[in-house]
C-alpha cells in the first residue's frame, strides 16, 4: 500500500510514519506535502498513491480547498485536532476522519475500512468528500481602519502582509503600509491561493508584486518586490520547488 501523508506539523507526520510502520512494515509512504498548493503540484505531477492521510488544517488554509482545483480520485482519511462541524459531517456521509492524537487501534481501523472498499465504494467515497467541499469566497477588497475612517483597498493593490512583534500591516505597491487587525492566521484563507502565498512566518506576499529572485547560498530562495521590505523574504529550501511552480502557473 503506497501513502501520501498531506501534513504541515513534522511531529505530526513522523509519528503517522511510525504508527503506519507498527501497523504493517510493508506500507511505502511515498510522499509528505505541507500546504494547498503542495498537494496539488504533487498530485498533478506524480503517479497516484493508494490511499492519502490528510490534515483538514493546513499552512495556507482548509484542505477542502485542493477539491476546488482538482478532482482527486484518491481515497481520503482525513485527520484532525478539532472542528466539530467536520466530524459531525464526516459522520453523517460515512467518510473516515482521525481525531488527534492519531492512535494506533484508531487508523488500524481506518485502514482496515480502506482495504475493504469496492471500486463503487471508493467513487462513492470520494463524491461525498467533494460535497463536503466549500465553495470559496475570496477578498477582492479590504477596509483598512485609520481613525474613524475606513480606507477601501483593492487586492491588487497589495505587495505583502507582514507580521512582527503581534502586529499586523498591509504593504501597498504605491509605497504606503497600513496596520491591519488580524493575523496572517486570520487574513491568508480569506485570499486567493493563486495570487498569494504564504512565503513564512512574516509574510504573505502577492504574485503581482515579486521583481526579482535570488537563488541563495543554501538553497534558500531570497525574494524581491516591487517595494521595499522590513526585513528580508526568503523561501525556505523545503518551499521553494512549490514557490516557483505557484509563481508560473495561472
Amino acid at each position: 500500500m503506497k501513502i501520501l501523508i498531506v501534513e504541515d506539523e513534522t511531529a505530526a507526520y513522523e509519528s503517522l510514519v511510525e504508527i503506519l510502520n507498527e501497523i504493517d512494515p510493508t506500507i511505502e509512504v511515498i510522499g509528505n506535502t505541507e500546504s494547498i498548493s503542495q498537494t496539488i503540484n504533487w498530485l498533478n505531477q506524480r503517479p497516484l498513491p493508494d490511499l492519502i492521510l490528510m490534515d483538514i488544517h493546513l499552512s495556507d488554509g482548509s484542505a477542502f480547498l485542493i477539491f476546488d482545483h482538482i478532482e482527486v480520485e484518491v481515497p481520503i482519511i482525513f485527520t484532525t485536532a478539532y472542528d466539530e462541524y467536520a466530524i459531525e459531517a464526516f459522520k453523517v456521509n460515512s467518510i473516515d476522519y482521525l481525531l488527534k492524537p492519531i492512535k494506533t487501534n484508531d487508523l488500524e481501523r481506518s485502514l482496515q475500512k480502506f482495504t475493504k472498499l469496492s471500486r463503487t465504494n471508493i467513487l462513492e467515497y470520494l463524491s461525498k468528500v467533494n460535497q463536503l467541499a466549500p465553495t470559496p469566497r475570496f477578498t477582492n477588497k479590504l477596509l483598512i481602519p485609520i481613525n474613524d475612517k475606513l480606507l477601501p483597498i483593492d487586492m491588487q493593490e497589495v505587495s505583502f502582509f507582514y507580521t512582527t512583534d503581534k502586529t499586523t500591516s498591509i504593504a501597498l505597491s504605491d509605497g504606503n503600509t497600513y496596520s491591519y487587525p488580524k493575523t496572517l492566521e486570520q487574513i491568508f484563507p480569506t485570499l486567493n491561493p493563486a495570487n498569494f502565498y504564504r512565503a513564512n512566518k512574516q509574510y504573505i506576499i502577492s504574485r503581482n508584486a515579486v521583481k526579482n529572485i535570488t537563488v541563495w547560498f543554501d538553497s534558500r530562495l531570497l525574494i524581491t518586490l516591487d517595494r521595499e521590505v522590513p526585513e528580508r523574504i526568503y523561501i525556505s529550501k523545503n518551499k521553494a520547488a512549490d514557490f516557483k511552480a505557484w509563481l508560473v502557473n495561472e
